[in-house]
């Protein structure tokens, strides 16, 4: 049974919540408590799955008890309740919470919530690497796309589209530009996956603020990275799979989806990388002296590979349900129930065929057995097109992206 532990400061509210969430009981073991000293003891004494909390407490508020519970208690996911929306010490919050809730909110709304991230444990099992997930605070941005972003935010003539596509040049800046917008930072959350959709509604100046903030972003670390996978190489590969994903995506309704998607299939490598780069190495290590696939040497090593930490993230951060799941299986899409072309598939064929231009990637990715993405897949999906067409779109989308 998962447990969850609540937090306020107010009585009244505190136990408003206790009868508000009462058919949950069944489900989940749940605490309330008054205070952030107690919540602290708390988290001290068991170990919960989530935190929900108050912003305005007394003597320590809901940001500092977040700071507290991140590094006592790393796997619990962070939710915020709070009508408290001054966007000076929100932004406090951006780095430390993984979900913010407006109040007044309803009772399904909340409990819909924490049930979405408490379920996403089952998709990252190994307790060591949620915690990894849990202490991540600030995102690492390439310094050149911080500074451009930097420059045109504050330009009194810049366009949504032109922030939206300095924004798309990096998946970290993505990855949080959509985290505050799917949550409700500045009030209320919306489903977004469009870049120029989430700077329109956020706004110029909470846009600026983010940028701005040093708790949000970082630069990366000086730690030794295995060959292909510096920073400036991840990059690449993600803006060339996002192209490539886009182009097959031609004329659909997800099509928007499939370059956000394909932007962000790697994320996990911008958390590992950051938490546990020493992982990362040994994998690429046994890879290489074992003849098997990265992902392969990755699960044996962490017991998760780079793309369900990446969805784990994503989840907590509240990105819709098929940008999760076409990062999670974008290695292989076979565990997903597939009846047609989709999103997963999109970014599942992108990324295979754009590894496949890449030495490194593609001598790590196919080691010991065959990719099962190949024309027998593609044909399987009754793709509106054919595989040899696949291969076309994305080559020319890759070389397009050299171009720009």
């Amino acid at each position: 049974m998962k447990r969850v532990l609540f937090v306020d400061d107010e009585p009244a509210l505190l136990e408003g919540l206790r009868r508000r969430l009462y058919r949950a009981k069944s489900k989940w073991e749940m605490n309330f408590v008054g205070n952030a000293a107690l919540a602290i003891e708390q988290l001290e004494a068991m170990p919960y799955d989530a935190i929900v909390t108050d912003m305005r407490m007394a003597r320590m508020d809901g940001a500092q008890l977040l700071e507290v519970a991140s590094e006592k208690s790393p796997e619990t996911i962070r939710i915020v309740l709070s009508g408290y929306s001054e966007e000076r010490q929100v932004l406090r919050l951006v780095p430390l919470a993984h979900q913010y809730i407006a109040k007044p909110c309803e009772a399904e709304r909340l409990e819909q919530v924490i049930e979405r991230c408490v379920q996403l444990q089952e998709l990252l099992r190994e307790p060591r690497v949620r915690a990894a997930v849990g202490r991540l605070r600030q995102l690492p941005a390439l310094p050149r796309v911080y500074s451009r972003l930097r420059e045109v935010i504050v330009r009194e003539d810049a366009t949504a589209e032109e922030v939206a596509q300095v924004i798309a040049a990096d998946p970290a800046v993505t990855a949080k530009v959509l985290h505050v917008v799917n949550s409700a930072f500045f009030r209320h959350a919306r489903p977004i996956s469009r870049i120029e959709q989430a700077v329109v509604h956020l706004g110029f100046n909470a846009i600026r603020n983010l940028a701005l903030s040093a708790e949000v972003f970082c630069a990366w670390r000086e730690v030794q990275v295995p060959q292909g996978f510096e920073p400036e190489k991840l990059q690449k590969h993600a803006r060339n799979v996002a192209a490539g994903a886009r182009a097959l995506a031609e004329k659909c309704a997800w099509a928007d989806d499939a370059l956000l998607a394909g932007l962000l299939h790697d994320i996990g490598y911008w958390v590992l990388l950051q938490q546990c780069p020493e992982d990362v190495g040994r994998a690429v290590e046994l890879a290489e002296e074992r003849g098997i696939a990265l992902c392969d040497a990755e699960r044996e090593v962490l017991d998760a590979t780079h793309a369900e930490v990446g969805a784990y993230l994503l989840g907590l951060w509240g990105l819709p349900y098929p940008i999760l799941e076409a990062v999670a299986f974008h290695h292989d899409p076979r565990p997903a129930a597939q009846t047609e072309f989709d999103l997963l598939a999109a970014v599942a064929v992108a990324q295979a065929l754009v590894a496949d231009t890449e030495p490194r990637r593609s001598e790590l990715a196919h080691q010991d057995s065959p990719s099962p993405l190949d024309e027998h897949y593609f044909a399987g999906l009754v793709a509106p097109f054919d595989w040899a067409e696949a291969v076309r779109r994305v080559g020319e989308a890759c070389t397009h992206e050299e171009d720009l």
